[in-house]
């Protein structure tokens, strides 16, 4: 355990309860959500810069969960713009790794004890001058809030990109270390129509019109970073000229009828050849996942 974030975590828990309430057996973040059966094929473009058993050449079998990013499992699809699309890699040793990727590049924060102000303050219901001080004191999350103004309405979790906004570093068989972004792209492409059509959907609809819609692909990319590129900051986007590999595709092949809903997405659960930067959000989403996971499983 990581003192640093344990209390931070248990802080972040109780405001978020006390925005959304309590539901019991739910994740206090990505609440509703479904999964997949998947195959996660790399093309051995990944192998010069990683040892990483799942980015060679011999194809795994993954885990997908999809997901709306509010802590209600009631919400609205159409309600809840951010979405999620996080995978279980299963290694051919036994051990597995984990991407958690959302439809937006940067998070709102760039450290923890920023983020747990926000959502304290948000439990509080704040006025007019008190968001214009949380801005003044964290501008960093202007960037965020600015890529959420400009988010489309949600049509379908196969049509967007995903981001496992944190950097990592690849570490290949001569010891070389790679700072690297992540990036899922979709085989299939957003549409006006389905704008339009979205509309007239029910609550649910983004599950029930991806299982029409199965099998799906996505693309694995890596963006590679340069000595001045942000590393430990997830609200800094690198720029869009950085060199770009395509590593692999992974096909959603069809839902699991009867899934582990018990799965903890750590992104620090990481195989050999890869590691986690110094980014101090990837390492408190350790604890604050912990926390959550401890309280769902106890069915509270």
């Amino acid at each position: 355990m990581n003192e640093r974030y344990a209390d931070l975590a248990e802080t972040a828990i109780e405001s978020i309860e006390k925005i959304a309430g309590t539901h019991p057996g739910c994740r206090r973040a990505h609440a509703r959500g479904s999964f997949y059966k998947a195959v996660f094929t790399p093309n051995g473009q990944a192998a010069p810069y990683t040892t990483a058993a799942h980015l060679q050449r011999e194809p795994v079998k993954a885990v997908v969960r999809f997901s709306d990013s509010s802590p209600n499992p009631n919400m609205l699809d159409g309600f809840s713009p951010v979405k999620g699309m996080s995978v279980q890699f299963h290694l051919p040793d036994g051990q597995v790794t984990y991407l958690v990727g959302v439809n937006v590049p940067v998070f709102l924060t760039k450290t923890p004890e920023a983020f747990v102000e926000m959502m304290r303050l948000a439990a509080e219901k704040p006025g007019p001058w008190d968001l214009v001080k949380m801005f003044t004191d964290y501008p960093e999350g202007k960037a965020a809030f600015q890529i959420f103004k400009r988010l489309k309405p949600f049509v379908s979790y196969s049509t967007s990109r995903y981001f496992p906004i944190h950097t990592f570093y690849f570490i290949n068989q001569a010891g070389d270390r790679y700072p690297i972004k992540y990036e899922w792209t979709p085989d299939q492409s957003f549409s006006k129509e389905a704008v339009k059509e979205a509309v007239t959907h029910p609550a649910d609809y983004l599950e029930k019109e991806l299982e029409e819609e199965l099998p799906v692909g996505f693309t694995l990319s890596i963006i590679l970073g340069k000595p001045e590129d942000a590393v430990d900051d997830s609200t800094v986007l690198w720029p869009e000229e950085r060199s770009r590999v395509l590593v692999g595709r992974l096909e959603i092949k069809e839902k699991l009828t009867h899934p582990n809903d018990q799965l903890l997405f750590d992104p620090t659960i990481l195989p050999a050849g890869i590691e986690c930067s110094d980014d101090p959000v990837l390492h408190a989403r350790k604890e604050i996942y912990t926390a959550s996971f401890k309280r769902r499983s106890r069915g509270l």
